[in-house]
């Protein structure tokens, strides 16, 4: 009995240790697994999860990065599917990365593509309250955008029908009735006037031709206005060399008077200074000659004197009628 109890505790033993052994292979060989990879939570509530297994591809610009883990439904939120992937370290999630379903619509496989805005964020390393990993945000998918643009065109045609219905009303009915009313008597009137613009065309067209032969006839005086024209020119042009000729002998009988000029007043003013001095000279000999009219008139005054007064011719003057300078002998 002890033999089989102690061969029991060598089994249960070496059971245990293969139990460890085979558990320690398995740890070393996920956390190997795990190496060089980061996890990170997805929720998704707007978009659907149709084709999206565990394993499916998670993808950058269309570049494998990482795959899906684990998917469940949220605990919190009725609407709200919780994924887990787990991507390539070197992946560059940012806190503005979002996730979308990307779908084959050919096989019916879905996979997440993770989309980054410009510019892009921080690295995204925060885990927040109540998760294991750092979480991704829920983006808006190609359906998505799809059905937001249907929605705005269906808005759209709304509108155009209440715009449409509100056209078609009794008051627009009248009121187009009446525009239509307008217009049929615009166009009798256009009509009308189109007529007599045909009227006044051809009276145009008259006139035109007059125009014309008058045109023709003002041309041919303009010809001849011009050979006139020419002719005056050619005649003014001679007129203008012979004034010219005339002109350029003027100026040298002005420059020849000019010389004349100036060699006159230089001899007027030789003749100037020879008067002058023959002046100066008949003024000196005047001085003289009238010195000796003075004397002769005085001996002449006292010859008439002596012959009225024989006394004087015989005894001479008396000291009182001598003249200045005279003396008694």
């Amino acid at each position: 009995m002890e033999a089989e109890a102690r061969y029991t505790w060598v089994g249960a033993a070496v059971i245990a240790l293969l139990a460890a052994l085979v558990g320690g292979l398995l740890w070393l060989k996920g956390s190997g697994n795990e190496a060089g990879f980061q996890r990170y939570a997805i929720h998704f509530e707007r978009q659907a999860l149709d084709g999206l297994e565990v394993g499916a591809e998670v993808t950058l610009r269309g570049i494998r990065i990482g795959r899906v883990v684990d998917y469940a439904l949220a605990d919190d939120k009725l609407n709200r599917v919780r994924v887990e992937v787990r991507l390539d370290l070197r992946a560059p999630v940012r806190t503005n990365t979002v996730a979308v379903i990307s779908r084959n619509y050919v096989t019916g496989i879905a996979g997440i593509a993770l989309v980054t805005r410009e510019p892009p964020g921080p690295p995204l390393t925060q885990v927040p309250e109540g998760e294991t990993y750092p979480l991704i945000a829920e983006g808006r998918s190609e359906i998505d955008d799809v059905a937001s643009r249907v929605g705005q065109v269906g808005d759209k045609i709304s509108f155009a029908l209440s715009a449409v219905n509100q056209l078609l009303s009794a008051d627009n009915r009248e009121t187009a009735m009446a525009t239509v009313r307008s217009l049929r008597d615009l166009s009798v009137g256009l009509q009308e006037r189109l007529s007599a613009l045909d009227r006044t065309l051809g009276r145009l067209d008259a006139a035109a031709g007059s125009v014309g032969g008058a045109a023709d006839r003002l041309g041919q005086a303009g010809e001849r206005a011009a050979v006139v024209a020419e002719r005056a020119g050619e005649q003014v042009g001679l007129t203008l060399t012979e004034a010219e000729r005339t002109l350029a002998q003027a100026r040298l009988a002005i420059a020849q008077i000019a010389a004349a000029g100036q060699t006159v007043q230089q001899e007027a003013a030789a003749a100037a200074r020879r008067l002058e001095g023959s002046a100066t000279q008949i003024d000196h000999r005047l001085d003289a000659a009238v010195a000796e009219l003075r004397l002769s008139t005085e001996s002449a005054t006292r010859a008439l004197d002596g012959l009225r007064n024989p006394r004087l011719m015989l005894l001479g003057p008396s000291p009182s009628q001598l003249g200045p300078g005279e003396q008694l002998p």
